[in-house]
């Protein structure tokens, strides 16, 4: 398309690769397009083919057209392919429309046309894609509109006519009640209004559309025609006969009752004679009396009204429009056959239940209509609402199924309002335009999904031949990554697209992800025999750090060459680690168990804790306390301070048999180690001639300089020999040491206080340190002691609280308590008092005696009392000699106890003791 210039060789110009040159040749559809292929911008070339499509060019001309375009520039591509998808719509549309145009023609041209069927081919064109704007079905749809009128029109004067013989057979009902010259003055024109009613319920027969009228219409004509002529042809002869009556007097009386009145008023006969009279005139035969029914009879009708008027009051309560009036119907026809056979206060019932359930499926058509009028105000705003706030087309076409869906709904509960569905329906046809444009704008995006994937398998099956020796693993591992990343990005295609590219995609990264696994698989193998490797070495006895180190090297650099699955790999590596890891730990263990050996100490510590929770358990105090007393001695370690004094003194006997074999010079350097600690002894109070007997300890520190190449065994320096606060008596390279005691000196008159600080105790030698199990058995053990102490103290005082309440109530002195149950707050003198109280019979009252423990106590008093314990608080003040009542809390409460017992003042008194028993 862009030929190079080829280089002319005999030219003396250099060697040198020159730039191609630009080809100035046109385009072949540069002419077709008017130039839109040599535009120097895209902007222009977008604006030729605009002026292009204006001019409407064929199918084949677009096609041609966007094949080579589409590779040059997109967005001038784009209106090209508009147009051909409008094309294509447009083809689609025209096979659609002709199916429903037959749909259409069907409907028309046969001899009943149902409503229901005229509507539901407008709806479901338009769910089609009809296009119902356009010939024929413009027209289509407008005849059947014409049609559906016309029906609904007819419906409509049945209706009309159906009220109008109504209100005539009314009026004549109304003259029957007035003289009969007035029903003779308008029989005339009764007549004229009968006759026109019949002509007009004649045309309505002969229309050409009756045919399509609702089943239930033309029966409703005939009974309002037959109705009408029997009240017609009834009327006509009474009032013949009224005439007759008046001009011949022994012409029988009319039917009418009031028209007989008047006449045998003109007649001058009485009502009873007359009525006898017009009975023989008539030449009629007596009426025969009514039979009685036997009761068998009225028990069984009353039982058949009876279920009849249960199912329509139930089905009346339950709402159930349809129901209700089916049992409605069944009633009256229950009535029919047995009405005359029921009671007043049944026929009453009757008559109530009756308009219940026709105000039941009045409210319900009502009901009906304003569902739908909802539906309807909801359809059309959905065209109607504010910017950025338009519902997009999936969201469209699922509010329009829900509307539809909630339309038969209203449907199945009451008749059908045909006004209100045409507009329902020519909302959602507008609104449904939006959803007619988001799908087409779906399948152009299907289409151009479709070729993305196409493209996307055709790169990998090109790139599995590139890289089909290569051994970068970690590489083809992320490329096929980024390609099953870019298939999922892919784009929303149709289900049936997708069935046919989803095998083709599979295929191709299964053939370039080939390698990839059969490197996976090998990979695999060697991690198992690691992992093996890795087991034996764990299970050796001796682990051996230097194999470990290389063999996890050789697994970092196997996972860092063939990566898998990043689950998988986890997993491997744990099998791998788990029995190093557990070398390891079993190492640890045993050093750790070398370090927390428990020593003997330990052990009696463990045992006395042991015993202690022991104690704790069974709850008896004195066990308690004896345990934790022995805990303590355990952990003062006076069983093994006694047993390392024996073993001092055998190791001091041995060392003097040892030092008789010894020479002089070592007896001389033992004499000088020896002398501080003769010093030593001496500052403690402990006798220098008998130092066999004085205990020493098991570890014996060397004095020496600690620092490198020093000698440990040197003797200390002169004047550094003894402690902070023991004295200097003199020795070489002492302060004091050569000028000897003051004669002023007043030394000789104070005893000898050990030094600067012999006042105080020596530290008590608390023995080694427990190991961390035994001191927390020991913590815990004295921790838990001390809780149930707290208990059974706690638990003692309540009972002992009980014991003296119940004393109180009982008024027995025996029962009270000893001063060791009641703590230490109770002396023996103000228990004798409480006894003594209670020995006696019932006092006065001890209302102040109650306040003043309550204040000793600092209780709450009830709210009846707060006002005399305010006034009591007062009075005190007054009283600045008298003692306080935290002072005689024990003779206040003899005096309680010494008045009657009752529930107020025992609670009173239980709640001050309780606090003041614990001070």
């Amino acid at each position: 398309m862009f030929p190079f210039l080829s280089r002319n060789k005999m030219s003396d110009a250099p060697e040198v690769n020159p730039a191609p040159a630009k080809s100035h040749e046109p385009h072949p559809l540069d002419a077709l397009t008017g130039g839109a292929f040599s535009a120097a911008t895209s902007g222009e070339r977008a604006s030729r083919i605009r002026d292009w499509l204006a001019t409407q060019p064929g199918s084949e001309q677009l096609q041609e057209v966007f094949k080579e375009l589409s590779g040059r520039d997109k967005g001038a591509a784009r209106a090209v392919r508009e147009r051909l998808d409008e094309i294509r719509r447009a083809k689609g549309q025209e096979v659609i429309a002709a199916e429903w145009a037959d749909k259409a023609q069907a409907l028309l041209a046969g001899p009943k046309l149902n409503i229901a069927d005229a509507l539901a081919w407008q709806r479901d064109a338009a769910k089609a894609g009809a296009p119902l704007s356009r010939e024929p079905l413009s027209q289509l749809k407008v005849q059947l509109a014409d049609r559906v009128k016309v029906i609904e029109d007819l419906q409509h004067r049945v209706q009309v006519q159906r009220e109008a013989a109504v209100l005539l057979a009314q009026r004549i009902e109304v003259l029957s009640t007035k003289p009969w010259r007035d029903a003779q003055g308008a029989l005339e024109m009764l007549g004229a209004d009968v006759a026109r009613w019949q002509h007009q319920a004649d045309e309505l027969a002969s229309d050409g559309s009756w045919a399509s009228v609702d089943a239930r219409f033309p029966p409703l004509l005939d009974a309002s025609r037959v109705q009408l002529l029997v009240v017609w042809d009834a009327f006509q002869p009474a009032v013949a006969q009224a005439v007759l009556a008046a001009e011949d007097v022994s012409a029988p009386l009319p039917p009418v009752p009031v028209w007989a009145d008047e006449l045998r008023a003109a007649r001058g006969l009485p009502p009873e004679a007359g009525s006898g009279g017009a009975e023989a005139a008539a030449g009629r035969p007596a009426r025969a009396p009514k039979p009685r029914l036997s009761p068998e009879a009225v028990e069984k009708s009353m039982h058949a009204v009876r279920e009849a008027l249960a199912t329509l009051e139930r089905e009346t309560a339950e709402g159930h429009g349809k129901a209700s009036a089916g049992a409605a119907a069944a009633l009256r026809a229950v009535l029919k056959q047995h009405g005359k056979n029921i009671d007043q206060a049944m026929e009453h019932q009757v008559h109530a239940a009756l308009v219940a359930a026709g105000e039941l499926e009045g409210w319900q058509r009502w009901g009906a209509d304003q569902v739908r009028e909802e539906l309807v105000a909801k359809a059309e705003a959905l065209l109607s609402r504010p910017d950025g706030q338009a519902l997009g087309g999936r969201k469209m076409q699922e509010t329009l199924r829900s509307l539809r869906e909630q339309w038969k709904k209203a449907d199945q509960g009451g008749a059908p309002n045909h006004a209100l569905w045409k507009k329902f329906d020519e909302a959602c046809n507008a609104a449904h335009k939006v959803v007619e444009t988001w799908l087409d704008r779906i399948r152009a995006e299907a289409a151009e999904h479709k070729t993305q994937r196409l493209a996307l398998i055709d790169e990998v099956k090109a790139w599995a031949q590139e890289h089909s020796a290569s051994g970068d693993w970690k590489g083809i591992n992320r490329a096929l990554h980024q390609f099953g990343d870019r298939w999922r990005e892919g784009g929303h295609v149709g289900e049936k697209i997708f069935a046919e590219l989803q095998p083709l995609w599979k295929q191709a990264i299964s053939a370039a992800a080939a390698p990839f696994e059969t490197a996976q698989k090998e990979s695999l193998g060697r991690r198992h025999a690691m992992i093996d490797e890795a087991v034996a070495l764990g299970a050796a006895p001796m682990l051996r750090i230097d194999a470990v180190k290389a063999l996890q090297q050789r697994w970092q650099a196997e996972a860092q060459t063939v990566p898998l699955d990043r689950k998988h790999e986890q997993k491997l590596w744990d099998a791998f680690r788990k029995p190093i890891d557990e070398a390891f730990n079993r190492k640890s263990a045993d050093r750790d168990r070398a370090v927390t050996e428990l020593s003997a100490r330990d052990k009696v510590v463990l045992e006395a804790s042991k015993a202690l929770e022991a104690a704790n358990a069974s709850g008896d105090a004195q066990q308690i306390r004896a345990a934790m007393q022995a805990l303590e001695a355990a952990l003062r370690g006076q069983a093994q301070a006694a047993e390392a004094v024996a073993t001092a003194r055998r190791d001091e006997q041995q060392a003097v048999a040892a030092a008789g074999d010894a020479t002089p010079a070592a007896a001389s350097a033992d004499a000088l180690d020896a002398a501080p600690v003769v010093d030593e002894g001496a500052a403690q109070g402990v006798p220098a001639t008998a130092p066999a007997s004085r205990p020493t300890r098991p570890v014996v520190a060397v004095r020496g300089d600690d620092r490198p190449g020093m000698k440990k065994d040197a003797p200390a320096p002169a004047g550094r020999g003894t402690r902070p606060g023991e004295r200097r008596d003199g020795r070489p390279g002492d302060r004091d040491g050569g000028r000897g005691s003051r004669p002023d000196s007043r030394a000789g008159d104070r005893p000898d206080r050990g030094g600067r600080f012999g006042d105080r105790p020596a530290f008590e030698d608390r023995g080694p340190r427990l190991g961390d199990t035994a001191f927390r058995a020991q913590r815990d053990a004295m921790e838990h002691a001390q809780l149930a102490l707290k208990k059974l103290a706690a638990q003692a005082h309540g009972e002992a609280l009980t014991q003296l309440m119940s004393a109180w109530e009982k008024r027995d002195p025996s029962q009270v308590p000893g001063t060791q149950e009641l703590g230490s707050g109770v002396t023996p003198a103000v228990r004798a008092a409480w006894t003594q109280a209670l020995s006696s019979p019932p006092g006065a009252d001890a209302s102040e005696a109650l306040l003043r423990l309550e204040m000793a106590a600092d209780a709450p008093t009830p709210a009846e009392h707060i006002s005399a314990r305010r006034m009591l608080q007062l009075q005190l003040l007054t009283r600045r000699n008298d003692p306080a009542p935290t002072q005689t809390w024990g003779q206040d409460a003899a005096r309680v106890l010494a008045s009657a017992s009752d529930a107020g003042n025992a609670r009173r008194l239980q709640n001050a003791l309780k606090i003041l028993l614990r001070k």
